[in-house]
């Protein structure tokens, strides 16, 4: 007997279904600038605990930068193919299965039945369903549904990529602009407000309490950055 879902004829809305989409986007977003300036701004603090000087602070943000917007694209690209090549591969599995399954009217009706719609509604609605033009539009929605799912591997690198370097860009300029005497206290302070920006966005779109959701985040920043200006310090004592 072949598995029967109810309600059976899928609906989709394209506008629920586009705000969906760009969501998760924006989320992607947030954690691709999140890693930006979390990753850039550790090793300048890092380096600068070193006591390296302007020059070499400068050379080493910008290294990670750029090395962190590849990294994040390739690990993005890869890992959203590998998704998309399992999504496609049990999309044809299923569309394959559609083309030689046939869903008897007894079938439908019993589905209708074990969440106790009456036995003649359930007959009424298994005849509806069963007839072709109607099971051929509930084919190709369930198809359109599955592809307006499939993601994009290109897509993921170019956002990744793109979120972090808005990101790193923060403490980077930082270093750049900010006098000598006052740069790393100056660093420090605008990555996490940053990150408490980021944290609550993330948190408001998805409908998560703000604060909490903006101190986890500060408290992670603020972590990476005393543990790497730490190992700066310890391992610039005895190498500079």
């Amino acid at each position: 007997m072949a598995i029967i879902s109810v309600p059976a004829l899928p609906t989709i809305d394209p506008v629920e279904s586009t705000s969906a989409a760009r969501l998760n986007w924006l989320r992607a977003g947030l954690l691709g600038a999140n890693d930006g300036i979390v990753s850039v701004a550790a090793v300048i603090v890092g380096v600068a605990g070193a006591g390296a000087p302007v020059g070499p602070v400068l050379a080493s943000g910008a290294a990670a930068l750029v090395g962190g917007a590849v990294s994040m694209a390739l690990g993005e690209y890869v890992s959203v193919s590998g998704a998309r090549d399992a999504q496609e591969t049990g999309q044809a599995a299923r569309a394959a299965r559609r083309a030689t399954e046939a869903v008897e009217s007894t079938d439908i009706a019993a589905a209708y039945r074990s969440i106790g719609v009456s036995e003649d509604a359930a007959r009424t609605i298994a005849d509806e369903l069963g007839r072709p033009e109607v099971r051929d539009r509930w084919v190709a929605a369930e198809q359109q549904a599955e592809q307006d799912d499939v993601v994009s591997p290109w897509r993921a690198a170019w956002v990744s990529a793109a979120t972090f370097t808005v990101g790193g860009l923060l403490p980077f300029l930082a270093t750049l602009l900010v006098p000598e005497s006052v740069r790393l206290a100056v660093i420090v302070v605008a990555v996490l407000l940053a990150l408490a920006a980021t944290g609550t966005t993330g948190a408001v779109l998805g409908g998560a309490p703000r604060g909490r959701a903006a101190l986890r985040v500060v408290i992670g920043g603020a972590a990476a950055l005393a543990a790497t200006w730490l190992a700066g310090t310890l391992l610039g004592a005895h190498a500079l």
